[in-house]
């Protein structure tokens, strides 16, 4: 099941955040294109939150499952000083990121590291 982040999925998600910088949240609405910002540090981060069913899935996968949040976040102003990201979590607690880009999505670490050098185009 994919969906709106659960309490306790935010918050988690919060605390990792907080250890790149400052999070600023945006208020709740069907037309929110990220669920927060993490602004003080280059690049600035906004950030899509999920929680996932299952991530032992391949990049294409997460493409295409999550199409609609990848088209939202890419709704956002495009910038090099700042990154797109898509974090999944699962009901097991592990979490998987991604930053999107204009024509591809790559993993990355929770401090925005990338770790693959061949993003899919998506």
């Amino acid at each position: 099941m994919k969906g709106r982040p659960l309490r306790s999925t935010l918050d988690e998600a919060l605390a990792i955040a907080q250890l790149r910088g400052i999070v600023q949240r945006t208020m709740n609405g069907p037309e929110r294109l990220y669920d927060f910002a993490i602004v003080g540090t280059i690049p600035l981060a906004f950030v899509r939150l999920r929680f996932a069913n299952r991530l032992l899935i391949d990049l294409a996968m997460i493409a295409r499952l999550y199409r609609e949040e990848i088209r939202r976040l890419r709704m956002v102003s495009r910038d090099q000083g700042n990154s797109l990201e898509l974090w999944l979590r699962s009901r097991y607690g592990t979490w998987l990121f991604f930053r999107v880009d204009t024509g591809s999505i790559s993993e990355i670490d929770r401090t925005g590291t990338i770790l693959s050098m061949h993003p899919l185009p998506a």
